[in-house]
């Protein structure tokens, strides 16, 4: 073989190949190192992407539901404005009527109109309003204070053809103001002869609160309440009566549940798949202070001191003002309207809560749903607190049956397990006393995850083959620098020189992102530890509240136990003092 000889300037292009070879190796590594460092990036970022596109996802819920809640309720507050303006639109002249009624009374009481004045006003009315039931009876009753029996008989008859049944009430509560009994008394039962116990007119509830506040006087107490025992032996003898009462009765009780507050439990509320239970029940728990405070406030009211005629004037104002069917469809919407702002723009809750309510609205109702609805509805239904109290006590077994089958009912849906959700931890807790167990557990998944991600750190094949194969790779490098060819034995040593370098920095590289990991699952750990501690406590708090409002509904049982109907129905003597019947 021949010598080959190299010159100096050869040799210097050489050094300057290696020079640049050995830089690109050194960014190649430095570039390797860099893509490394990325991957792990994007791996670390796709993590934390998905959780926040489902943090953002819950809290774009969250957002969604309270501007959807915020419309409904400004939409709401201006759909009532609405319906006001037109009810007096559409019947703001009855309000004459109305009021004229209770005018041409009291000015007959104390005598300071003249006759002629009333029978003009109210022959003015007949003119003005036509069609509306009530007109010809102000001509009837103003024909009556003047003596005018015929035209009294005619207006009558009118007044009756327009609507019997509010024409019989409004004469029997006008008769019994005259201190006419016999004839409130016929009235009456013309009224009540109408009326079937299951398809009783909503207005009968005149003739229970009348009856209640003891204003029909003794004669007619017994007519009524006979009537009443009729209809109530009638329906009892109706297959599923009693679960027909307690479906009535639980829905209408159900009416006073509130929602829970909503500054409690943050952490069972964003950390337990249960709280929507725990919510249910809490409610059904918090139910019961509800209902005693409502009985209560109804049972310690004291019956009124207004005089016979006031009281009946009352009475008089709701049968003419509160139950015209024409307004019907209006009020009710302007009652679903009010609890969309009672809720705060829930309409799911308000159209439940109107779904129940709607009984309360119909022209037509059996006995016992006209009972319910005076106890438990007495804004839509118009009874006064002697109707609800008599209601109430007449209705208690139905109502303790409802009662003790919504207790049982709460009392099933009570979790034994609550769940405990964070992050990928996944557990249960039966009381949260068990905080050094579930901890454990909880450690012992960190522990078992980070195991997992360093499991996964660590170097390939590659990487380690670099260390030995660039020291063998060195090492004939540099056997050939002098035994073979200078060039490529040169070459050979910076290539082994490079597959350790390599080496070196992957191994720094695992090394960094191992502890990188420690680090962040230590993190986890200890933020994860205080979530669970807080969850725990959070689960012993609520256990002992759901304990404490549960217990309250034995107040409820005792309460309605001590009442009967006999105490709440007030008797007038012949003198016309009232007293009250034990």
């Amino acid at each position: 073989m021949a010598d080959y000889v190299i010159s100096a300037a050869n040799l210097t292009v050489i050094e300057s190949s290696l020079q640049t070879i050995n830089k690109n190796i050194a960014t190649l590594n430095n570039n390797l190192e860099v893509v490394d460092n990325n991957v792990n990036n994007v791996n670390n970022n796709v993590k934390i992407v998905y959780d926040e596109v489902g943090n953002l996802a819950r809290d774009f819920h969250d957002f969604m539901q309270m501007q959807i809640k915020a419309n409904a309720l400004s939409k709401a507050q201006q759909r009532i404005i609405q319906i006001r303006q037109e009810m007096e639109k559409r019947f703001g002249h009855y309000d004459i009527v109305r009021r004229t009624t209770t005018g041409i009374l009291q000015a007959d009481d104390i005598g300071i109109v003249k006759r002629s004045t009333i029978s003009n006003a109210t022959e003015e009315l007949m003119i003005s309003t036509p069609g509306y039931w009530l007109a010809p009876c102000l001509v009837a009753l103003a024909a009556w204070i003047n003596d005018q029996p015929e035209l009294a008989e005619r207006a009558l008859r009118e007044g009756i053809k327009r609507n019997d049944e509010k024409t019989s009430l409004f004469f029997a509560l006008i008769c019994r103001r005259a201190n006419r009994k016999g004839a409130a008394l016929k009235w009456t039962q013309r009224y009540l002869a109408n009326q079937e116990e299951e398809n009783l007119d909503r207005k009968t509830v005149i003739i229970l609160d009348a009856f209640a506040s003891g204003l029909l006087g003794a004669d007619s107490e017994g007519v009524v309440s006979k009537q009443m025992e009729k209809w109530l032996e009638h329906l009892a003898e109706k297959p599923g009566f009693v679960e027909q009462q307690t479906k009535q009765w639980s829905d209408a009780i159900n009416l006073k549940r509130k929602p829970m507050p909503s500054d409690g439990y943050s952490y069972l509320r964003k950390y337990s798949k249960t709280w929507p239970a725990l919510k249910e029940i809490m409610e059904g728990a918090m139910l019961h202070a509800e209902i005693l405070d409502y009985f209560t406030v109804i049972f310690e009211q004291e019956a009124s001191t207004d005089s016979l005629k006031a009281q009946l004037d009352e009475i008089l104002n709701n049968l003419v003002t509160e139950f015209d069917d024409e307004e019907l469809p209006l009020r009710k919407e302007e009652r679903y309207n009010q609890f969309v702002i009672d809720f705060d723009g829930d309409e799911d809750r308000a159209r439940q809560n109107m779904a129940i309510e709607q009984t309360a609205f119909e022209e037509h109702k059996d006995f016992t749903q006209l009972l319910t609805d005076a106890a438990m509805k007495p804004e839509s239904s118009h009874a006064s607190v002697s109707t609800q109290k008599f209601a109430i006590a007449l209705s208690k077994d139905w109502v303790s049956n409802a009662y003790n089958d919504i207790v049982a009912q709460n009392r099933m849906k009570i979790p034994n397990e609550i769940e405990i959700n964070v992050d990928t931890f996944n557990d249960k807790t039966v009381d949260g006393k068990d905080e050094e167990a579930v901890i454990g557990r909880f450690n012992a998944l960190i522990d078992k995850e980070k195991a997992g991600a360093l499991s996964q750190i660590r170097m390939s094949g590659f990487a380690k083959f670099c260390l030995w194969g660039g020291i063998a790779i060195g090492v004939i490098g540099i056997v050939m620098m002098f035994a073979v060819n200078l060039f490529l034995g040169l070459v050979a040593v910076i290539a082994g020189v490079g597959l350790l370098i390599n080496h070196f920095s992957k191994k720094q590289k695992v090394k960094q992102s191992r502890q990188n990991i420690e680090t962040k699952f230590e993190e986890k750990r200890k933020k994860g530890n205080q979530i669970v501690r807080a969850i725990l406590a959070e689960v012993v708090d609520f256990r002992a509240e759901f304990s404490e409002k549960d217990a309250e509904s034995q107040k409820v049982v005792d309460f309605l136990e001590q009442i009967s109907p006999e105490q709440y129905v007030k008797k007038l003597s012949d003198s016309g003092r009232r007293i009250k019947v034990q």
